[in-house]
């Protein structure tokens, strides 16, 4: 398992867990970690799409910047 995947695949991921949760079929063992390593994918992928949206709006503010001087 890659500890930080890209961000599809952290979705992907999470979305594996919730299932496993959700139908019972995590031992009790394993409960922890599989929350754990969710709250890690959560957060990452969080942290993503901030620096993807800041990235975004960046790129507009140039490129409004640049319709204004011409």
């Amino acid at each position: 398992m890659n500890d930080t995947p890209g961000y599809k695949e952290a979705m992907e991921e999470i979305e594996l867990i919730v299932g496993e949760i959700e139908n019972e079929s995590v031992d009790i063992d394993a409960l922890a970690e599989k929350v754990t390593r969710a709250a890690y994918l959560i957060k990452y992928c969080k942290t993503k799409l901030r620096a993807t949206d800041n990235e975004v709006k960046k790129v507009l503010k140039e490129f409004e910047k640049g319709n204004d001087e011409a």
